[in-house]
């Protein structure tokens, strides 16, 4: 098997067993694509010739770039996404009894420098939420936003919404995730009343989206955040679909310290992904001690 045919293989296993989102599954294409570049051009015919040195040779080419341009080369981010898919490619393999040895298994790539996730505060939450531009599309604005606010779904898990998701009576949503997996959530009474509304308007029966486009079908995600653009025209900030997920699990944990349980509303496979919250919690508290310590003015503080 050649490597390009062992590259789709894998793709094919991995579709079929996490059920990767499109966008997912296009990136880890992409990734690999570069790898079977790169043994191409150094004669490489199968992987078993792939040795570690030759893999830092590549992410070394690949962080550097061509020259031609200032920045085309890959960023640390991207690298690691790249390291991340050959680690994967190299384990399936391995289990396949394709490969003798793991060339990434002593590569290390760059240091990410993690951004905090931009998020809303309290006032700012409530003031966008409760933006009310008026006209037929009103009430689908408010519901979105209140929903997204109180329960933190992704911009997929929102869009993809029916009626039959929705228990309003209980206060309960049923969403479909990252990897096809099911998770039910809690909606707080503001959201609750304003899917009632919505609701009302016509419209709701169970097989029907919750959010509709112009055609009366499912909304799309482009719609979507061009909606949340103009409803947030005139506010502090511009807002995005995931800034209101990161802002709903910013606040949960600020309230709540417990951090197992914001990933299982978020739907996070890894606590490390949630653990980013933590350090946006601890940034406000860091403001707040250097503008009230008498003694606080710490190395590298900004008040």
């Amino acid at each position: 098997m050649s490597p390009r045919e062992a590259v789709e293989a894998f793709l094919r296993h991995f579709s079929a067993e996490r059920a990767p989102s499109a966008h997912t599954l296009a990136a880890y294409r992409r990734d690999l694509d570069k790898l079977l570049v790169f043994m191409e051009a150094e004669g490489l015919s199968s992987f078993d010739a792939l040795s570690p040195e030759r893999l830092r040779m590549m992410i070394a080419r690949a962080h550097r770039g061509s020259g031609k341009g200032k920045d085309d080369g890959l960023q640390p981010a991207s690298i690691q996404r790249l390291l991340s898919a050959c680690r994967t490619l190299f384990r399936y393999l391995s289990r396949e009894g394709l490969l003798a040895h793991d060339p990434a298994a002593a590569v290390r790539g760059p240091k990410v420098r993690r951004k905090l996730p931009d998020v809303l505060d309290a006032d700012e939450a409530k003031a966008l939420v409760e933006t009310n531009l008026g006209g037929s599309l009103a009430p689908r604005d408010s519901a979105m936003m209140e929903l997204f606010y109180s329960s933190g779904l992704r911009l997929s898990e929102l869009c993809g919404l029916h009626w039959s998701d929705l228990d309003l009576e209980e206060g309960l949503v049923r969403v479909l995730g990252k990897g096809s997996k099911t998770r039910i959530l809690p909606v707080g009474r503001f959201a609750i009343k304003a899917l009632q509304d919505l609701a009302a308007a016509g419209g709701n029966g169970p097989d029907q989206a919750v959010f509709k486009g112009r055609d009366g079908g499912t909304i799309s995600p482009r719609t979507v955040q061009a909606r949340l653009a103009k409803l947030s025209l005139g506010h502090t900030k511009r807002v995005h679909p995931h800034m209101l997920r990161h802002t709903f699990a910013s606040h949960m944990l600020e309230s709540s310290g417990d951090l197992r349980s914001v990933q299982e509303l978020l739907g996070h496979a890894d606590i490390a992904t949630t653990q980013i919250y933590t350090h946006l919690d601890f940034q406000h508290l860091a403001k707040v001690y250097d503008a009230a310590h008498p003694r606080a003015k710490r190395k590298g503080s900004r008040s």
